[in-house]
């Protein structure tokens, strides 16, 4: 890669891990419309751009996700017997998600993913905070589907899914930080099927650049990680001092727009 692109892809791991430690938001929140944006200015993605900025998210959740997992887990903060009941239906969202990204057109995936944004944009600014509950936890059927959902829509848009299985356990009575937790363990299966996914439907696809398999840019995800994997463990002890509540509105205002010019198009 030429030196440029290999700085703007390690600034992209910056931000992404900061803000995934500040926020509690997954990196793919950042990483998949940065790549979107930055792809084209590296004459990367071609017909595929939105396909190969999701895989590649994807591929980088792996390892922030392990990192992120063995801090919660060291502080007890992981509910292993929920990753267990919700892993299986993940699973197998999030390959349905990446064989359905397979068969979607690049405006039509970039347009999704950009409502996804939006929708997530408007939660920060609207509430800091997702409210707790004290419903039950549903039965095996109950966390099949929304394991499924959760792996799903997780796949097909590149995130590791902490939007929604946090407040999934969050309204279910999970205490916040075991939500959290949970969520980043979570977030493995996610991402590990979700990225297998991405190789598959995108095997042999004409037009994707050289270091690629499938749908994942190696090189991106090598880069993203050198820079997020140590960063993320900084914003998570920046939130404990810098007000989280303001600058997350803030920063739901920035998904706002980029939502608007991902729909626009880029």
């Amino acid at each position: 890669m030429p030196l440029v692109e290999v700085i703007a892809l390690i600034a992209l791991g910056l931000c992404s891990g900061l803000l995934a430690g500040l926020f509690g938001v997954g990196g793919g929140a950042v990483i998949v419309p940065a790549l979107m944006l930055l792809f084209p200015l590296f004459d990367l993605g071609g017909p595929w751009l939105a396909h190969l900025a999701v895989g590649t998210s994807l591929a980088t959740i792996i390892g922030t996700g392990i990192a992120s997992t063995l801090a919660h887990h060291g502080r007890g903060g992981v509910r292993w017997e929920l990753v267990a009941r919700l892993a299986p239906g993940i699973v197998l969202g999030a390959w349905i998600g990446a064989a359905l990204a397979g068969v979607l057109p690049e405006v039509w995936l970039r347009r999704l993913f950009a409502v996804f944004l939006a929708v997530m944009g408007l939660r920060m600014v609207l509430r800091a905070r997702a409210p707790a509950g004290d419903r039950p936890l549903p039965g095996w059927r109950g966390m099949l589907g929304a394991g499924g959902g959760i792996g799903g829509l997780s796949a097909l848009v590149g995130i590791g899914g902490g939007t929604l299985t946090v407040p999934f356990l969050g309204a279910h009575g999970v205490e916040m930080r075991q939500a959290v937790g949970t969520s980043a363990a979570c977030g493995l299966p996610i991402a590990l099927a979700g990225m297998i996914g991405f190789v598959v439907v995108g095997w042999g696809r004409e037009g994707l650049p050289v270091g690629s398999t499938g749908f994942v840019y190696w090189p991106a995800v090598l880069a993203i990680l050198l820079a997020s994997i140590p960063s993320a463990p900084l914003g998570a002890r920046l939130a404990h001092t810098l007000p989280v509540a303001t600058l997350k509105r803030f920063f739901g205002i920035l998904l706002l727009l980029l939502a608007t010019r991902l729909a626009l198009g880029a």
